[in-house]
């Protein structure tokens, strides 16, 4: 049996490395995508502001530059710029030899990129004579890009087409047979769980902007992303539920509707994972009102909140998008209400049901660590230093603090944001700023992961200071490594 558990346990860590790769290559271009959904939105035929000049825009940046930022950031994420560089040019070959924007073939190219002048390098290491440095760098880099990017027309390209025309043939079967609802029965639940961003950033994402391109929106983009389901859960909460879930319901239901942070939800439903029904009824209620009215969205909503709903709508469609959200929350609702009455059990094992969350997730949450935040004054976690850290922080010696997770955008950003206010306070000239694990700096000289994380963040940079912390939102405890740097007792 334990054996067993070990098995799945590395199976399921597998899952999660993957997920964080594909969200690694994909977050830092958020911003590149919604560029180019709003430029579509405002300037296609149909858009709000149609420009037959303007619209020429749109075609090389989704066929081009979308996929050319992923394959540098996934070959940056292997082996720095130089590995960015390598991944982008041979990413060119399957753009080259493709009619449908490669972005599966740029998740191969550009990390594979990456890799292999990595692997030349070393090779070529202290075998060089002085001088000659730059030329063999250059023409390294030259011929291995030269070689990849043939391979990847040939060989490659033609792989990832086929397999991208049976995917979007498989979800064009199930569109058409309205059978798209059903997928809400896989989608929620990995939510919950830790698939949601193998599933939105490598699957849905890519077949979204591939549909969009084509028919200038789509709803697959909204198949994962939809805050209906998880704002009735919370509301539900907010009206019928008890203890601390009761108290902390509402300030989470304005996190998870406004900021897109839905992680916040998900302590909630492994309190009780009856609550699943609610969210899968909710998710394919919405799914469902948004195929009745036929609509989607423009581009990828990141965060998932309502306010980048609506201005990834196009034209047109923002009462039928506003509807799918409206019946997902009602659905959710209803069905949350009915299992929060018929249940006796105290809901005020939230702290619990949080840490259940993250241990299944692999990883800190974004947010929902502010959820015990709010329902008690004072936490009792703690945060602990690895072994390379003994006896105080020197402050002579620490002048960049780096906070790291998966993507580098959300339990990071926030534990970073409360840090840097105290550091300010405080009158320390520290720099505190948050990044993802794979591309922590060389400058950091203190680098605060969650304590899941601190592995890998030691191996990417081991010569480092590292603390280990609980809870990304526990403010308390920042004051005491404030009050390290300051030499207070």
């Amino acid at each position: 049996m334990p054996n067993e558990q070990s098995k799945n346990a590395g199976v399921k860590a597998k899952i999660q490395r993957f997920g964080s790769y594909l969200s690694g290559m994909i977050m830092p271009n958020i911003g590149a995508f919604i560029a180019w959904g709003i430029i579509t939105a405002l300037f296609i035929e149909t858009g709000w502001m149609p420009n037959e000049n303007l619209v020429q825009l749109v075609d090389p940046m989704i066929i081009y530059l979308l996929p050319l930022l992923i394959a540098f950031t996934g070959g940056k994420m292997v082996y720095d710029a130089r590995g960015g560089v390598v991944g982008a040019t041979a990413a060119m070959g399957v753009i080259v030899g493709a009619d449908i924007p490669m972005f599966i073939g740029a998740m191969i190219m550009g990390p594979l990129g990456g890799y292999a002048i990595k692997k030349v390098d070393q090779l070529f290491e202290g075998k060089v004579r002085s001088g000659f440095e730059m030329l063999v760098n250059n023409f390294t880099a030259g011929f291995v890009g030269l070689f990849l990017t043939l391979l990847a027309y040939l060989g490659v390209g033609p792989i990832v087409l086929a397999f991208n025309g049976i995917l979007a043939a498989g979800v064009r079967v199930i569109v058409d047979a309205g059978m798209l609802p059903i997928a809400s029965i896989f989608v929620e639940p990995a939510k919950v769980l830790f698939l949601n961003n193998a599933i939105n950033h490598g699957i849905l994402g890519p077949l979204g902007i591939q549909e969009a391109t084509e028919t200038g929106k789509s709803i697959l983009f909204m198949l994962e992303s939809n805050p209906g389901p998880g704002l009735g859960i919370l509301l539900a909460f907010l009206v019928f539920g008890r203890g601390a879930a009761k108290y902390s319901s509402g300030g989470a239901a304005v996190i998870h509707f406004f900021g897109g942070i839905h992680e916040i939800y998900f302590p909630y439903i492994l309190m009780k994972p009856m609550l699943l029904l609610a969210a899968i009824a909710g998710g394919a209620s919405g799914v469902f009102t948004f195929m009745l009215f036929n609509v989607g969205l423009v581009a990828v909503p990141s965060p998932g909140s309502i306010i980048a709903y609506m201005l990834m709508t196009p034209r047109g469609d923002h009462l039928g998008v506003l509807l799918g959200v409206i019946v997902a929350t009602a659905v959710s609702f209803a069905v949350a209400s009915l299992i929060l009455k018929s249940s006796k059990d105290d809901e005020d094992g939230l702290e619990e049901a949080t840490s259940k969350m993250e241990d299944m997730k692999g990883k800190k949450s974004s947010v929902s660590c502010a959820l015990t935040a709010e329902s008690t004054s004072e936490t009792t976690e703690e945060v602990t230093t690895t072994a390379d850290q003994a006896g105080k922080l020197d402050r002579s010696k620490i002048n960049k603090i780096i906070f790291a997770c998966d993507a580098g955008m959300g339990s990071s950003a926030m534990g970073a944001s409360i840090l840097r206010n105290k550091v300010n306070k405080a009158g320390l000239s520290i720099e505190v700023t948050n990044k993802a694990i794979n591309q922590i700096p060389d400058d950091a000289d203190l680098i605060i992961t969650h304590k899941d994380l601190t592995e890998r963040a030691k191996q990417k940079q081991p010569n480092k200071t590292h603390i280990s912390v609980e809870n990304f939102m526990n403010g308390a405890k920042y004051d005491e490594i404030v009050n390290e740097l300051k030499g207070d007792e």
